[in-house]
């Protein structure tokens, strides 16, 4: 009856010592101290356990001084007898351990005294399914525990480990409110970007700034590659990754699905534990969000909650940034089309007007007066010319027949510049209404230069498919040059390469002086939601 009334005392003031804090440290410590007390037991120490060999002592009280040395190192590496059998899963009740291979080492190797102790008692720490560790008590003298003493122990192992199940909730209550007040600064953030780029480099930099995750990056698609956006030191010597490369990020995006590795599973970066998240709009693919630690276990499951729901925002954001982006270019071209519109009703009818009536005046002057008749004559030319510049200038603003292919678009173009013009065209597939704009405005600048400066009125035009995206090719066989002159053609060759690489292409010019020049363009495919 007295060890009953013990054993319930015992259970009792372990309970009070398990409600008293939510530190896990602490608490550790302090039912450990508490443990030994009541249980007039002098040493002992517990293990909290993560996948085999990592191991954690939280909690140690007495340790004798062969185990004590140099702030406890034999205690904090190495492995030992009860933690393998922990992890083979051959520990489920507690067991009396006849040998400790801490102990027999420390006899070994000299490391100091060992107060006597030569054998503990093991019991594993767990909640239901859940093994946190295990506790392990000893005396000097005493090789074993009978059973009443281990089942007590249990008892209060199971304590422990359901004390350790709530704190670990609480932790993670408390860490889940701290990620979703920070990723509400991050998304404050998010919604102020005016483009992609601004877009990604802002919102890495912020979650750089309030979250400790030490390695952290944006993937883009281009062609078969990821290209990869980060501000994180540890990321700057990484480009871009090929798709058919076997590794965590490329596996997200194949699978469009959020990818967790342990730290010693990944394939991308080694030794860093890493989520993956794929980032779409109307299942229209626009990256990866890359988040990485040296923390050996997995992210949490509030890590995950908290980055799922920031690459959403991160995901709509892009789709409202894409959404402006079109809106401005439907502003502009109803401007370009506005004002197309003014400049051939007012001032191009006035030019018009101006040149009949110097015709008119020419027919009514006498003959003698060749002073007025040249002067009219002059007038009549000026008013022409400035027709025809006015008509190219509409021309830039709203290409008439754009809507209805480029190659008709050019055609039309290239006739009134009164140029000959050859295609070479294969069977590609439709293009985009801005990979359209943007080659028909390449190609539109370049016969410009062709007429003014290469002394030819011929030049042949290619287009081909590529596996990756759309190539044109304009030709000319006119005098070529060896340098771009100071003057608008030097304007001109800037702006068409700036229009190719806005749509992530290439631009290059080839000339050779009596030889011609060539000018070829690449713009890769777009996908349907950049359309």
């Amino acid at each position: 009856m007295a060890a009953e009334e013990h054993e319930l005392r015992t259970l009792q003031l372990i309970s009070e010592t398990l409600n008293q804090s939510n530190d896990l440290r602490q608490m550790m410590q302090t039912v450990l101290e508490k443990l030994l007390s009541i249980t007039k037991l002098e040493s002992g120490w517990m293990f909290l356990t993560d996948e085999r060999p990592h191991y954690t002592m939280v909690a140690d009280y007495q340790l004798p001084e062969s185990l004590a040395w140099e702030n406890k190192k034999p205690m904090c590496s190495g492995s030992c007898y009860c933690l393998n059998k922990y992890w083979n899963d051959e520990l489920k009740d507690p067991i009396n351990i006849i040998e400790c291979k801490r102990l027999d080492d420390a006899v070994r190797y000299s490391w100091g005294s060992t107060n006597g102790i030569t054998h503990h008692a093991t019991i594993p720490l767990v909640a239901g399914e859940e093994a946190f560790g295990v506790l392990n008590v000893a005396s000097p003298g005493k090789t074993h525990f009978d059973e009443e003493e281990l089942i007590l122990l249990q008892s209060v192992a199971y304590q422990i480990g359901t004390a350790i199940k709530r704190t670990r909730l609480f932790e993670a209550q408390q860490q889940r409110a701290d990620n979703f007040a920070k990723l509400n600064e991050v998304i404050r953030l998010i919604w102020k970007a005016q483009d992609h780029a601004t877009l990604i480099a802002d919102t890495i930099k912020k979650m750089e700034d309030v979250y400790s995750w030490p390695y952290i990056g944006f993937f883009s698609a281009k062609g078969s590659d990821l290209v990869l956006h980060s501000q994180t030191d540890a990321l700057r010597n990484i480009e871009r990754i090929h798709v058919d490369h076997e590794c965590e990020v490329t596996e997200a995006f194949k699978k469009q699905e959020t990818i967790r590795t342990k730290q010693n599973h990944s394939t991308f970066l080694n030794g860093v534990s890493s989520i993956v998240l794929p980032l779409t709009v109307k299942e229209e693919r626009i990256g990866l969000l890359y988040v990485g630690s040296r923390h050996r276990s997995l992210f949490s499951d509030s890590d995950v909650e908290v980055l799922e729901a920031l690459a959403s925002h991160l995901s709509l954001a892009f789709e409202s940034i894409h959404l402006q982006e079109k809106r401005q270019e439907v502003l502009l071209y109803e401007e370009r089309n506005r004002l197309a519109r003014d400049l051939h009703d007012s001032v191009n009818q006035k030019l018009f007007s101006l040149s009949l009536t110097a015709r008119g005046a020419k027919e009514v002057i006498p003959k003698e007066d060749q002073v007025l008749r040249e002067l009219l004559t002059d007038m009549q030319t000026l008013s022409q010319d400035s027709m025809k510049e006015m008509k190219s200038l509409i021309w830039q603003l709203r290409p008439v027949g754009v809507e209805d292919g480029l190659l008709s678009t050019l055609t039309t173009y290239g006739r009134h510049l009164g140029m000959e013009l050859s295609f070479d065209v294969e069977d590609i597939p439709h293009l985009a209404h801005a990979t359209q704009e943007a080659l028909w405005r390449i190609s539109q600048e370049s016969l410009n230069n062709v007429r003014k400066h290469a002394e030819t009125n011929q030049a042949s035009i290619r287009l081909k498919a590529l596996e990756g995206g759309a190539e044109l090719s304009i030709v000319d066989r006119g005098k070529g040059f060896q340098s771009v002159p100071h003057s608008g053609r030097a304007l001109g060759l800037t702006s068409m390469k700036e229009r190719a690489e806005l749509l992530g292409g290439t631009f290059h010019v080839e000339s050779q002086i009596g030889r011609g020049t060539t000018v070829t363009v690449f713009v890769p495919w777009m996908k349907k939601g950049e359309q």
